[in-house]
């Protein structure tokens, strides 16, 4: 018999508290609707820029509640067969045969043998519905908007019951329901039918007080004076209009980077060397690359010498 879940948080402070205890830095107001999507069971709508830490979410819950993580990675084409289900076909086909060899011939025995559970191969949906009693999986639907509408309209049903329908065995519902957090980068929108069953939060890139402390955390040996500058930098290019602006994600790495090539503080050379650690998109590494990444240094600079 498996273990109960951890209890969840009992007040907003305990959440950020125990999100904090993972290393995930949340500000009050995402950890006040973590805490109500939580206890009103209802799913977790997010939504924000690429790099900002949504899907760590779902991770840390997971980790922070003793739950396993189940996730639903999206993509254009998504159907039922690769998220929720489909039948063992060469299995079945085989079961057939065997039949047919020794002499079984009642075709209703035969259909309710292989369409049974045996043959059933569950998806990431039907996994987040079949858990056991007291250990109720984080279920993470991911990058939701690549996705098409139609798709969108099936989880209405998942969202709304917690249940799916299976023609040949019909209705799975949850003993318990999933704690579900959803995703989205926004590239297209989704529809409000499937929002008003979620709880919603916009997650924005950190301030400078937040990004600072999260290289402090996730990359402890960066030096003190070149993670200031790391995070002040970081900062300065989410003002430029770039085609991407870096996440928290590629923050992370360029200090890690940084601090594997033993580097105390950024000077020209050292961005333009690994400025691909930090930004993905080639107009975007020119343009800092051309002279735009020097005036950014010599701003930064300036503003900590002046911030003491």
């Amino acid at each position: 018999m498996s273990q109960p879940h951890r209890p969840l948080p009992s007040s907003i402070d305990e959440t950020i508290s125990m999100l904090g205890d993972h290393d995930y830095l949340a500000g009050r107001s995402l950890a006040t609707v973590i805490f109500l999507a939580l206890k009103m069971k209802r799913p977790l709508f997010l939504e924000g820029e690429a790099g900002v830490g949504k899907t760590e979410i779902a991770k840390v819950l997971a980790k922070a509640l003793d739950r396993p993580l189940i996730r639903l990675q999206c993509y254009e084409g998504l159907d039922v067969s690769s998220a929720v289900y489909e039948w063992n076909y060469p299995a079945q086909m085989l079961e057939i045969r065997l039949a047919e060899a020794s002499g079984l011939t009642d075709r209703d025995r035969i259909e309710s043998d292989i369409f049974s559970e045996r043959y059933l191969i569950r998806r990431p949906v039907l996994q987040a519905l079949s858990s056991e009693p007291g250990k109720a999986p984080v279920f993470l639907i991911d990058e939701l908007d690549r996705t098409d509408e139609a798709f969108e309209a099936f989880l209405l049903e998942v969202l709304s019951d917690f249940q799916v329908t299976i023609p040949e065995l019909g209705t799975i519902k949850a003993s318990e329901p999933p704690i579900v957090i959803i995703t989205t980068n926004r590239t297209r929108e989704v529809h409000d039918a499937l929002k008003r069953r979620c709880l919603y939060h916009w997650v924005d890139y950190p301030d400078a007080t937040q990004e600072l402390e999260i290289i402090s955390r996730k990359v402890p040996d960066c030096n003190a004076t070149l993670s200031r500058q790391i995070v002040a930098y970081v900062q300065k290019l989410r003002t430029l209009d770039l085609f991407k602006n870096p996440g928290v994600a590629e923050t992370i790495d360029w200090a890690t980077a940084l601090t594997e090539l033993d580097r105390l503080a950024l000077d020209p050379e050292t961005i333009s060397d690994t400025i691909g650690t930090l930004l993905k998109y080639q107009d975007d590494i020119s343009r800092i690359q051309g002279g735009e990444g020097a005036k950014v240094l010599e701003d930064i600079r300036n503003e900590l010498h002046v911030a003491g």
